[in-house]
């Protein structure tokens, strides 16, 4: 069941080719995931993290075959959330006084979710260390905000290991555990993905914290995630790509995202996208139908770019509830310099167009002049304006 890691380090996680989505419904997974833990067995033995609580039986079964449960000294939780402490709960039924090393922020979260303040916390902060044998220690580094209060990550001397939990991972599943193993575009995919639709709102904060990491000037030889892939090839190129993706990243390309009822909002979108391509040959166009694509894709796409259309026509004074559901979505996630334009068809009064400027403001984008505002289906005045829209992405 383990897989080793290196030296004494072993995985002892789970992987899950089944999961289908995360966070309850609000991110997807289309390749399968895994929720890594780890083994170290020194002249101490430590647990890092746990696995999803539907996963807790498997995992503490899978664990008993590998090492008498009451020979480990103490359990690292890098990370309140289920995924990683779900099966906490049942582990300690088992080993009730065996230390819990956490942030304090660890502790709130911790007996928030399961109701047990008699549990054996050793609270701890940036730069606290423990001794665990053989010239090895395990030193704390809190990583608030990415993407919790209590997150941190715990990096051990000698073998040269960050344990970095949320940072740096993905929802992917690779039996091999390893990046040099993994599909090379895919892994890039879902990385990109990951930052894209969890940590960008965080992205100030991931940009000190790596300048922080760096400056410690750690030798890191593996960063050992708690999602997807370990990376042991090269480890850094993920950090440096987290430190780049932080800045206000973007693409030489333009998003348009629409719903619409009757395709009159769909055929301006069509022809946006013709009118930017013929603009700007170098620039990358994408379209997505909100209600017929994944959420999360489209945000990664949004991610990308440097700008980006969206439309909806009017509908009860105001937008489609799809366009709406998703513009909250857009707000939450904080981009940063980028433009935006809208479009859209209406009937009788059409506010949509305004519905959408409002909100693409409230949400941080540089909502450009230009827009099409269609009465009934588009016609050729229409598809100059969607024309003047392209110009004023592209400038």
């Amino acid at each position: 069941m383990k897989k080793l890691v290196k030296n004494n380090v072993n995985w002892v996680g789970i992987i899950d080719w089944e999961l289908e989505s995360f966070h309850g419904a609000d991110y997807s997974i289309n390749h399968g995931s895994s929720q890594n833990a780890y083994l170290i067995q020194e002249e101490k033995t430590v647990l890092i993290d746990t696995v999803w609580k539907p996963h807790s039986t498997e995992f503490i079964d899978n664990l008993e075959k590998e090492i008498d449960l009451n020979k480990i000294d103490f359990i690292v939780a890098n990370h309140g959330e289920v995924d990683h402490s779900g099966s906490l709960p049942a582990l300690m039924e088992k080993i009730p006084n065996t230390p819990i090393y956490c942030t304090a922020n660890g502790v709130k979260s911790l007996t928030g979710q399961y109701h047990h303040p008699e549990w054996n916390y050793q609270v701890v902060k940036t730069g606290d260390s423990v001794d665990i044998g053989n010239g090895k220690k395990l030193v704390f580094v809190e990583m608030k905000m990415l993407h919790w209060p209590d997150s941190m990550a715990t990096y051990l001397t000698g073998d040269n290991i960050l344990f970095s939990n949320d940072a740096f991972g993905q929802h992917f599943a690779v039996e091999e555990l390893f990046n040099d193993k993994a599909d090379q575009c895919r892994l890039w995919e879902e990385a990109l993905k990951y930052y894209a639709n969890i940590l960008t709102p965080f992205s100030l904060l991931v940009k000190k914290k790596v300048e922080e990491i760096q400056a410690l000037n750690l030798p890191i030889d593996i960063i050992a995630t708690s999602h997807g892939c370990i990376w042991r090839d090269n480890p850094l190129q993920i950090v440096e790509k987290y430190y780049e993706w932080s800045q206000n990243y973007q693409e030489d390309q333009i998003t348009i995202v629409y719903d619409t009822m009757w395709e009159g909002t769909k055929q301006l979108a069509h022809k946006i996208s013709s009118e930017i391509a013929e603009l700007s040959p170098q620039t990358r166009v994408k379209i997505y139908n909100i209600s017929k694509s994944d959420k999360n894709d489209i945000m990664t796409e949004v991610f990308k770019s440097k700008a980006i259309a969206l439309g909806s026509p009017t509908v009860g004074g105001s937008i489609l509830s799809s366009v709406g559901g998703w513009l909250d979505f857009l707000k939450e996630l904080r981009f940063k310099e980028k433009k935006a334009a809208v479009f859209g068809c209406y009937g009788w009064s059409g506010e949509g167009t305004k519905v959408l400027r409002e909100k693409l403001t409230d949400a941080g984008f540089s909502v450009v002049e230009e827009e099409a505002k269609c009465l009934w289906n588009p016609r050729e005045e229409d598809y100059e304006r969607a024309a003047g829209i392209a110009k004023a992405l592209c400038e």
